[in-house]
């Protein structure tokens, strides 16, 4: 069945690529409702849905845009919410970026769990991935492929210079409920130090501190201790989970990246929904 929050959540933080104070309410919603982001500190409060085909083309990060209005990076508030089974939701905030807070999606998670979750009287939608469908390169691709249960599983190679501080990781995850809280929300964002120089130099994410996210130096993480021996192929299947929320259903099938980012994984999902892939309607797909 759909699934909604209990009570409206509230979550605060800055964002980390405008520095800005903003506030995060979830709301309650109907069924058949979707994702809705609403941006309250504009006249009229416009609106933006979670779409694949409203997503801005901005690196390192999920925005959406529509209208002229922007919601920027809101891939670990959709990991949270698709990770829990949360498929209607209004989303207030007071500024155009979300917060980056720890870097990971565990604020969000623990605020709708704080407040509980309900379950709404109408099916949710489900894809199932009947056939290969593959998109990328030799240097970075994803491909789905059909299985033959009704489940999501999740494979990532994450690959970096061997001989540095992040190397080469691998995880495969069987999707549900529990295990997206104890398995993916923790594990944060990450850059290398001299990213993080660069993107200070171009006046982004100044305010943000080596306690905010991870940040590795040739040693490793600076002043922050790892959550996950391999969190960091853990936090890219949470921005993977958020972005296959983008197509507004739950998915059953294989999804095998080997160092997809934001731009790919939006590109698998337009494939997939301009594909003949199996749309259904069930009552619960991954508890």
């Amino acid at each position: 069945m759909q699934r909604t929050l209990a009570s409206p959540a509230v979550v605060a933080g800055r964002g980390y690529w405008s520095g800005r104070k903003v506030t995060v309410t979830l709301r309650p919603a109907p069924a058949n409702h979707g994702i809705i982001f609403v941006r309250t500190d504009l006249p009229g409060q416009p609106t933006v849905a979670l779409d694949v085909h409203a997503r801005a083309d901005i690196p390192r990060r999920t925005c959406l845009h529509a209208g002229g209005v922007r919601v920027d990076m809101v891939e670990h508030l959709v990991a949270a919410l698709s990770g829990l089974g949360i498929d209607q939701c209004s989303v207030e905030l007071d500024s155009q970026e979300m917060p980056g807070c720890d870097g990971s999606s565990q604020w969000f998670v623990e605020a709708i769990l704080d407040v509980g979750i309900v379950s709404l009287d109408a099916p949710r939608s489900v894809g199932r991935v009947d056939k290969v469908i593959r998109v990328g390169d030799d240097h970075a691709w994803l491909e789905a492929r059909p299985v033959a249960n009704d489940r999501l599983c999740l494979r990532y190679e994450l690959s970096f210079d061997e001989a540095g501080p992040i190397g080469d990781q691998y995880l495969e995850y069987q999707h549900s409920y529990d295990a997206f809280r104890r398995e993916l929300a923790p594990a944060r964002t990450f850059l290398l130090e001299s990213e993080a120089k660069l993107l200070r130099s171009q006046g982004l994410g100044k305010d943000v501190s080596t306690s905010e996210l991870l940040v590795f130096s040739a040693a490793g993480p600076i002043d922050n201790p790892l959550r996950f021996v391999d969190e960091c192929v853990r936090h890219k299947m949470l921005d993977l989970l958020g972005d296959l929320a983008l197509a507004g259903c739950d998915w059953i099938g294989e999804i095998v990246s080997f160092r997809s980012g934001h731009r790919l994984n939006a590109q698998l999902v337009k494939a997939l929904l301009a594909s003949d892939q199996h749309r259904n309607q069930q009552h619960n797909a991954c508890a």
